[in-house]
């Protein structure tokens, strides 16, 4: 995908909590309407990169940006208004509020005619979330929380949306329905960096490919060409 300006341009990030460095030198991109997928072993950075991106964890070196904008050293508030929305591994919704307020609450910036056609939009992807606005978050099930957490990052209208491991705790087949609505997410031109632990239903999604082991860059390819024995081996920690 080089041909294509990319939305988000990662470049030679260095970055970690204090003194402890997680990732070294990683670079990665994401196009609109595309996935790319980030694998690796526990420990290997996954979660670091996303964090890094979103604004959450410092960057020590290297550089971000956004629709060529560097970013690098710009809060997570106007990273977010910029046009970068996150998914945090664990289903994080206030469980104790309505479905509605929670999806109120990931457009809380918008002007209420915004806001209104995003809850539309938010229904329109996620159907069952119209039908259980009333309840408690915390009542849905795992599957439907992590529903909820999507179209919470996705009602201020994001360009580029960051998903950590979305499939952690759920069944395969809810599994199969969150990737569905990754697809229907590319259809709708947003760019995606999906952080996955299920290899193989991640790659029927992912347009590139990028594996982190120990923190560095071991993989890096369109997944249409990715060597998936390399990848295994990349994921396992070999």
């Amino acid at each position: 995908m080089s041909e294509r300006a990319a939305v988000l341009k990662v470049s030679d990030l260095t970055a970690g909590y204090g003194d402890l460095k997680v990732i070294f030198d990683v670079s990665v991109s994401a196009w609109a309407g595309s996935v790319t997928a980030v694998f690796g072993a526990n420990g290997a950075g996954k979660t670091t990169l996303l964090s890094a991106i979103a604004g959450l964890v410092s960057v020590d070196r290297g550089t971000v940006l956004f629709n060529d904008a560097d970013i690098t050293k710009s809060s997570v508030h106007a990273r977010s208004a910029r046009g970068i929305g996150l998914v945090q591994e664990g289903k994080r919704v206030f469980k104790q509020r309505t479905v509605l307020e929670n999806l109120l609450l990931g457009g809380y910036r918008l002007k209420r005619s915004e806001r209104s056609a995003a809850l539309d939009l938010a229904h329109d992807r996620f159907p069952i979330l119209r039908d259980k606005s009333a309840m408690k978050a915390g009542a849905l099930s795992g599957g439907q929380q992590q529903m909820l957490a999507i179209a919470q990052a996705l009602m201020p209208g994001p360009q580029v949306l960051l998903l950590d491991e979305p499939s952690a705790g759920l069944a395969p087949i809810i599994v199969n329905d969150l990737l569905q609505s990754v697809e229907r997410l590319k259809a709708d031109g947003v760019a995606i960096v999906l952080v996955e632990q299920m290899v193989g239903k991640a790659l029927t999604v992912a347009d590139h490919v990028l594996a982190l082991q120990a923190g560095r860059v071991v993989i890096d390819s369109s997944a249409a060409h990715v060597d998936e024995t390399r990848l295994h081996a990349a994921y396992l920690g070999g």
